[in-house]
């Protein structure tokens, strides 16, 4: 082989293992992007179903036997529940930027628990009281009507706090964790539904407190950015990489 023939091969040899990485970096680059633009699609359709779903008439609230099968897709499900209020109550941190009612900034949702006709037991966060109220006042406002009542409101998927959420202190609780609720209110695990109702606001009494119908319907929806940016990505390396090939293969020209 003449040295005319290496020199010609040599920009080849030099091109092969960016070349290979680039290849291998626009694969996982495109790949992500296409996943983002699936989960975009997922999301919208969820979106859609909730928003469907907050505006259809209450159907029966899953009881027992359907337990297993609950999803995402069963987040504010607009349900109806008939049953009674037991004793007890506790109380979840939110604070209310744009509330639904007259009331809003800082303070507690009430979740009481609900026993069923069919005799099992789900909490129903009965709505927002504000946070300058005193524990006297908290107390008597906490104390659920009596009677059979027949009930409305939008299902809520129970969840569980992760390493940053405050441990629960004095009955306020900072995850809507129906599972440890139910236990500080010595509910039997097996009678208790996965899932908590906030109630329409209908059912907010004479009194204004607790403010129902309080329930902030949204979802986090960054899908498309996320996917804009790996595609971005995978265009700035695709120039990144062109640069680099034309100053191996034409050297003497970008001299110039």
């Amino acid at each position: 082989m003449t040295r005319s023939e290496n020199q010609d091969k040599a920009p080849m040899r030099k091109l092969l293992f960016p070349t290979l990485a680039t290849a291998v970096a626009l694969a996982i680059l495109f790949n992500l992007g296409f996943w983002q633009l699936d989960r975009l699609a997922w999301k919208e359709k969820l979106i859609g179903q909730v928003e469907a779903g907050v505006a259809a008439a209450p159907v029966d609230a899953p009881g027992p036997s359907a337990w297993s099968d609950l999803a995402l897709e069963d987040d504010y499900r607009h349900v109806a529940l008939s049953g009674r209020f037991l004793d007890g109550a506790v109380y979840y941190y939110t604070a209310l930027n744009k509330p639904a009612g007259a009331i809003g900034g800082p303070g507690r949702l009430v979740y009481a628990p609900f026993e069923m006709e069919e005799g099992w037991v789900v909490l129903v966060n009965r709505g927002f009281i504000p946070q300058d109220l005193d524990r006297a006042a908290r107390q008597r406002l906490a104390e659920p009507p009596d009677g059979t009542l027949r009930l409305t409101g939008l299902l809520r998927l129970s969840e569980k706090p992760n390493w940053t959420t405050p441990a629960p202190s004095e009955g306020l609780w900072f995850a809507r964790d129906t599972q440890a609720m139910g236990e500080a209110l010595d509910i039997a695990p097996d009678r208790l539904a996965p899932y908590s109702i906030d109630l329409d606001v209908e059912f907010t009494p004479a009194s204004g407190l607790p403010q129902a119908g309080e329930t902030i319907v949204q979802f986090k929806n960054d899908h498309l950015g996320y996917a804009l940016t790996w595609f971005g990505l995978a265009a700035t390396l695709i120039g990144v990489y062109l640069t680099y090939a034309a100053s191996v293969l034409w050297p003497r020209r970008r001299a110039q």
